[in-house]
């Protein structure tokens, strides 16, 4: 089931990505790869890739101390609810 991310992970991740990108920015011009498309969707890729597995280090750190969070409700559910509500 789906789960909704906690606001850490989505604070931490994407401080992650704009650092993860500058770092990767700066490693590349080093390595002396040109400017460019190329280069500037690798750095994205790569930073985005960094930065969701920091965003699921955050929820997996956040579930064992809080414990498992309940899924997300389908939209079919919406009608049991309604149900359940009415007198």
């Amino acid at each position: 089931m789906f789960t909704l991310p906690s606001m850490w992970n989505l604070v931490i991740s994407t401080a992650v990505f704009f650092i993860a990108a500058w770092y990767l920015h700066l490693y590349l011009e080093e390595q002396g790869i040109p400017k460019g498309m190329t280069r500037g969707i690798l750095v994205f890729a790569l930073a985005s890739l960094v930065s969701w597995g920091a965003g699921e280090g955050v929820d997996w750190v956040q579930e064992k101390i809080d414990g498992p969070q309940p899924a997300a409700q389908k939209s079919g559910d919406l009608t049991q609810l309604l149900k359940a509500i009415q007198p």
